[in-house]
């Protein structure tokens, strides 16, 4: 197929757990054949996937659907790539935009990253290069967008100073590991969700859920010893699908 090369390998392949909402992504590409593999292949590795072909669709699709990243072709019938790029931001999104283009010149990159690209790569493409790529994004962004201006994660009386790498349960201080300051870090950005284990494993630890998951059932276990040593609880499990940081939802709600 022009364009890719597809060398997705059967590790790459994970599953949305049930219950659990899939990262949206919007592909716009003017090639169908293109659109039709990247919306194939990015479902069949867990995400929510809309497709356009121009740029005039690209927004309409953009203010409905709210994606979390954007995958954008820079040659399109209608507007450039740069183009859509500057739109939305000139909207106030923050989304992070993969540019994915035959332009192959270090002017087309500038022009790219100038308008805000989180990262560019060039036609033909690995499918497995996308993919690898759009979660380097989104793990980054997902550290930064929840953040206050000042660095501090905040949730009821729970506070996370990514600066100073210190966190606050009532006020007082909670010692904790790296490992365990990166998964309260993880469970603060996504408050009130519900995570699973393979996304704890690939945004906490870097890797698929090939590996075994026992170790977050180890991490989250020695977290709640530290986190709720007080009331209200605030770490849960969510048997079957995995863990949510939230208020109990009531007072005789266990985790």
């Amino acid at each position: 197929m022009s364009g890719s090369r597809s060398c997705l390998r059967r590790h790459d392949v994970t599953h949305t757990e049930p219950g659990v909402r899939p990262t949206r992504v919007l592909v716009v590409d003017d090639e169908p054949n293109i659109c039709a593999l990247l919306q194939a292949t990015l479902r069949l590795t867990g995400f929510d996937v809309r497709v356009a072909e121009n740029g005039r669709d690209a927004l309409i699709i953009a203010e409905e659907f709210q994606p979390e990243l954007v995958v954008l072709d820079v040659m399109l019938p209608d507007m450039d790539g740069f183009q859509i790029a500057s739109k939305l931001r000139a909207d106030g999104r923050g989304t992070p935009v993969l540019f994915l283009t035959a332009r192959q010149s270090v002017e087309d990159r500038i022009s790219g990253l100038t308008v805000g690209a989180d990262d560019y790569v060039t036609k033909p493409f690995s499918l497995e290069e996308v993919v690898l790529r759009i979660r380097a994004i989104l793990r980054r962004s997902q550290v930064h967008s929840s953040s206050d201006d000042d660095g501090v994660l905040r949730y009821a009386d729970l506070e996370l100073d990514e600066e100073a790498h210190e966190v606050r349960r009532a006020g007082k201080l909670v010692e904790l590991s790296p490992t365990e300051f990166n998964l309260l870090r993880y469970l603060m950005v996504n408050a009130g969700r519900v995570v699973s284990k393979a996304q704890i494993l690939d945004r906490v630890w870097s890797y698929d859920f090939g590996g075994d998951g026992r170790i977050v059932e180890s991490y989250v276990y020695y977290l709640r010893k530290k986190i709720d040593k007080i009331d209200p609880p605030l770490i849960h499990t969510v048997r079957g699908v995995g863990y949510a940081l939230r208020l109990p939802r009531s007072e005789a709600t266990g985790s």
